[in-house]
């Protein structure tokens, strides 16, 4: 298959490790080994200590998928697979469509979100978030308008990821019916669920209400673990995790041995690690509108509701990806044109979950203030 550069990911290539301080990073101050170590249950640790360096089981660790069922309301877990998330994204799609199959993806988005799907040779239609002075907003009209029986699979990102947008429950319910009138299998990345800026504004995982719902998670977001490099995929429908184990024989095989004690570790402490990250991300997006409204005539702070970025809107008279390059070459600190996920009208992405951002943020305002009147 022909698939064209991702743009976002060879972005990242160029400068993440070269760079000072990333702005716009998407993950959660990553986790050190040993503060996971050390929240390891007896049992846990003894599993790390006496741990052989052999293949591990394909579809994971039993101990592993038991965690990641408990996260779930019905779904056992002989319905999970467990596999890095952009793995996930890939055997997904080569899984879930046919060649021709008509899709609808939320945009703007990961870009293996929506380009696998073409790469497949499925036609595939773009739903727009729409930016508000409240937050950003779907158009169900839209949706409904773009659905038809020739429809196969409808692509969801909630909480969303450049936005951190969050649909309300009524949203979310009324966006399952209009895929359920015609039958469409549902794939919804999950990556930032459990980043709630709310905890009570939590939505349910699309594999949990919906029969036809495909949830992607992992421990990259959220739990602040991107190193590990595991996710899942998690369906009702037993068939389907047959599927992406037979697909799965072409890609990884199997997961790290290490990398899966450690997730087992992650998910039994989730609490207190989703707890810290929740308090980096509410702090930093506190920091991050008090700094856009300072300097009005140069940003648009358009509110996230959920994850650990945002998307807000650069208004200088330059285009957003000359200022980032400014701010790079001057600074040292990288920040994501909004380009790199195709979407017009100058926006940018801000990573919340770091626990530098307020250094970045210094460098950001020190870049303005000698900014040429």
């Amino acid at each position: 298959m022909r698939i064209p550069p991702f743009k976002l990911e060879r972005f990242f290539a160029l400068y993440e490790f070269k760079v000072e301080i990333l702005l716009s990073s998407s993950d959660c101050e990553s986790l050190s080994m040993s503060e996971l170590i050390g929240m390891a249950a007896p049992e846990t640790r003894q599993m790390w200590d006496t741990l052989r360096l052999g293949y591990t089981e394909s579809p994971g660790h039993p101990g592993l998928r038991a965690e990641i069922a408990r996260q779930y309301a019905g779904i056992p877990a002989d319905n999970l697979v467990v596999m890095a998330p952009e793995e996930a994204i890939f055997i997904a799609m080569h899984t879930l469509l046919e060649p021709g199959d008509a899709v609808v993806a939320v945009a703007p988005a990961y870009q293996s979100l929506q380009e696998v799907a073409r790469a497949l040779g499925c036609p595939v239609t773009l739903w727009p978030l729409t930016p508000t002075a409240s937050g950003w907003q779907l158009d169900l009209n839209a949706l409904e308008r773009s659905l038809s029986p020739r429809t196969r699979l409808l692509v969801l990102n909630f909480p969303h990821n450049p936005t951190g947008f969050l649909p309300t429950r009524a949203e979310f319910e009324a966006v399952l019916a209009l895929a359920g009138r015609y039958g469409i299998t549902v794939f919804c990345d999950e990556m930032y669920r459990l980043l709630e800026h709310d905890p009570a504004a939590r939505l349910p995982a699309v594999c949990e209400v919906y029969e036809k719902g495909v949830s992607l998670a992992g421990l990259s977001k959220s739990f602040a673990l991107p190193g590990l490099r595991i996710g899942w995929l998690a369906a009702q429908d037993p068939a389907l995790a047959q599927r992406w184990l037979a697909f799965k024989d072409y890609t990884t095989i199997c997961s790290s041995a290490p990398s899966e004690i450690l997730a087992i570790t992650a998910l039994q402490n989730s609490g207190p690690i989703l707890s810290r990250n929740r308090s980096i991300v509410l702090h930093n997006t506190a920091l991050a509108e008090e700094f856009c409204r300072a300097y009005p005539q140069l940003f648009e702070w358009i509110p996230p509701q959920a994850g650990s970025i945002a998307f807000p809107r650069w208004c200088g008279a330059e285009a957003v990806e000359d200022f980032c390059r400014t701010v790079l070459e001057d600074q040292g600190v990288m920040i994501v044109p909004g380009s790199l996920f195709d979407y017009p009208g100058n926006h940018f992405r801000v990573g919340l979950g770091r626990q530098n951002f307020a250094e970045g943020l210094a460098r950001l305002r020190q870049q303005l203030t000698t900014r040429p009147a």
